[in-house]
């Protein structure tokens, strides 16, 4: 990755944070709804289907067993007030219809609310996996342009309120929606009258409802955008837990704690905000179905007692009281959902946008392939692995021509910016021939880094070419030309496994004789054979159980297992003491030798033995030559190398 002072493009860290925080509130993009539906429709119609069909039938024997009682009253409970001998066979009998209806009811609720629990943890597989896919395929600069906490915040927060979403906010829409059609027809079916005094109060309740649903969905999208609130306070989390060192070496706890509580503070306010509103909602649409209820009962009660038989409306009016019950609850358990669903398409919006990212073009149809060269030279690919590489080049004229990777690597009036109204090198020409090594050598942002980059096209240059064996690199293809290239970085980078699996990431079938050989190559057989298990020592937390210099020898046998021809080597000792600086440049030496190498210079004394220097200041080649030459020439080189033996 390119240097931070190399004018790459802004990161939303620190600096940029509040400006981005107090920003515009973002808007719900138009079909993220139907976008997630189809996640649940095209992979699981069946199931789905099967839920509509349970929530129906759920949601209508509930209804059905509040009409009933309707029934139960009229003509099973009063015929059988003051009879001397009842006869309850018939009351019985009902209630034990009424008891099945419900029983089914209880069996359509549990299938259905297991059905969605199943379907919303694969939806959320399903997602969690093609955004891990789409990451894979997303050029370097997004991940320069975005936080890590940015990005961790689309596989936690954000799909935490998909699930919510799936699994109990859309069940719930459905099934609302179901018992609001089915209550309103068994309530215009028992008393027009008093359904539309209902309704019209039920219209109050909405409009209350959706005022203050409306006042706090924006502190919900505010609670969960992109670099904001919560994204952001994961991003600063992050960057003081690698930077604690530097935070107490520079006794800046306090100004980070304040940082932190300003940020907390924010997060704090939307949350606030929010279920200030989100949860006064639901007791104050209680509330009012309550008020409701107790109105149609005085309304009803009025209506029974006008009608001159107020016996016959017993019945009526206790169905009638129980469906106002069942239909404010689902209004309210609808507009009680709305904060969620508009968190989750906020949610859904930030995902798919990530998912919609251009991914890293590739173009190239030079392919690497084994091969197998004779005396005479002539190539021949072959399947299996031989130590020798070709390059497959397949002309548009139809011309099959095999060019022996060899290492050769040319760089011709090359610009580049990582912004482009800003040019950080200028008109760079160079090469390095097969076997050879090239030193950079310049200040901090002079783009040495850069370079490097463009060499494995983590980048593109807008203007000149780059060629590898003659071959301009955009025609070969982007994972043959990193093949062939090995990478020691400044900072190391070790994943959880164990060390023989960290050295077989350069080389995913390598065998354990060949793990051992790249060990020993590069001087870090001694220390792993010291360690309790071996090879099979489980490294967690980037090896924090291993020195720096362990952890970069084990990067250089990493990058020397694949045996590149080409070798990139990015200020690999600078951030290691001079007792294991021998130790790891021994490792590195034996690791160049016979290859291409490509080194960025921290201490000017590892570089003396480069067959060429290239000084840059500002993006320019301003030197060039070997050391001594250059010692000679009194220049930009000379001043380093007399003044201090270390870049600054």
């Amino acid at each position: 990755m390119a240097n931070k002072s190399e004018s790459k493009p802004m990161m939303k860290g620190p600096a940029g944070r509040h400006s981005a925080m107090f920003g515009p509130k973002p808007k719900i993009e138009k079909g993220t709804f139907k976008r997630l539906f189809s996640y649940i429709t095209k992979q699981y119609k069946v199931q789905f289907t099967f839920v509509v069909i349970c929530i129906v039938i759920s949601s209508i024997t509930s209804v059905l067993g509040l009409v009933s009682l309707k029934t139960l009253i009229d003509e099973y409970i009063t015929p059988l007030i003051g009879t001397e001998n009842p006869d309850f066979t018939g009351l019985v009998s009902f209630v034990a219809k009424i008891g099945i209806l419900f029983g089914i009811g209880i069996v359509t609720t549990y299938v259905y609310n297991r059905l969605m629990a199943i379907i919303a943890q694969s939806v959320l597989r399903d997602i969690r996996n093609e955004m891990f896919d789409k990451m894979q395929s997303l050029p370097i600069k997004y991940f320069d342009t975005h936080t890590h906490g940015e990005v961790m915040s689309y596989y936690t927060n954000d799909t935490d309120a998909l699930r919510q979403m799936i699994s109990q906010s859309l069940p719930n829409l459905i099934s609302s929606s179901v018992t609001i059609v089915s209550t309103v027809i068994s309530m215009i079916a028992l008393s027009p009258i008093l359904s539309l005094f209902t309704f019209a109060f039920s219209a109050f309740t909405i409009l209350v409802t959706k005022t203050i649903a409306s006042k706090s969905s924006k502190f919900f999208i505010s609670q969960q955008k992109r670099s904001e609130s919560l994204g952001i306070l994961n991003g600063y989390v992050e960057e003081m837990i690698n930077g604690q060192k530097v935070i107490k070496v520079f006794t800046h706890e306090d100004k980070t704690i304040e940082e932190f509580n300003k940020l907390n503070e924010k997060l704090n306010s939307d949350m606030y905000n929010a279920n200030r509103f989100a949860n006064s909602l639901m007791p104050i649409a209680a509330n009012l179905g309550n008020l409701q209820y107790v109105s149609v009962a005085v309304v009803g009660s009025l209506i029974a007692l006008s009608s001159g038989n107020p016996t016959a409306m017993v019945g009526t009016l206790v169905s009638f009281l129980n469906l106002t019950k069942s239909f404010s609850q689902p209004i309210t358990q609808v507009m009680n959902q709305f904060n969620s669903i508009i968190m989750a398409l906020a949610a859904a919006g930030r995902i798919f946008n990530m998912m919609d990212e251009k991914p890293e073009l590739d173009e190239g149809y030079v392919t690497l392939v084994n091969a197998e060269i004779n005396e005479k030279g002539e190539i021949k690919e072959v399947d299996s692995y031989t130590g020798k590489w070709a390059w497959k080049y397949l002309h548009h004229d139809g011309k099959l021509e095999y060019i022996e990777l060899r290492g050769y690597i040319e760089l011709k009036d090359v610009d580049f910016g990582y912004e482009p109204e800003k040019t950080i090198l200028h008109d760079v020409s160079l090469y390095a021939k097969p076997g050879q090594k090239i030193a950079f050598v310049g200040a901090t942002g002079a783009g040495k880094t850069t370079i490097t980059n463009l060499i494995n096209r983590f980048y593109e240059i807008e203007k000149g070419k780059i060629y590898y064996d003659g071959i301009d690199i955009t025609k070969i293809k982007k994972d043959d030309l990193r093949h062939s290239l090995g990478m020691v970085l400044q900072d190391t980078n070790l994943f959880t496994g164990t060390i023989k699996e960290n050295i077989k990431y350069g080389k995913a079938d390598a065998t354990d004789e060949e793990v051992i050989e790249a060990a020993k190559l590069a001087n870090a057989h001694d220390f792993i054979e010291r360690l309790p298990n071996g090879y099979d020592t489980m490294l967690t937390e980037n090896g924090a159980q291993l020195s720096q210099g362990q952890r970069q020898l084990l990067s250089i046998a990493r990058a020397a297992i694949n045996n590149p021809p080409v070798m990139i080597l990015d200020e690999a000792t600078s951030s290691i003491d001079t007792r294991t600086e021998k130790i790891v440049q021994d490792g590195m030496d034996k690791l160049m030798n016979g290859r291409t190498v490509f080194v960025i210079a921290h201490r000017l004394s590892t570089v003396r033995n480069a067959k060429a220097i290239i000084v840059l200041e500002h993006g320019k080649i301003i030197e060039r030559g070997e050391h001594d030459f250059l010692i000679e020439q009194k220049g930009q080189y000379y001043q380093l190398y007399t003044g201090a033996f270390e870049l600054e």
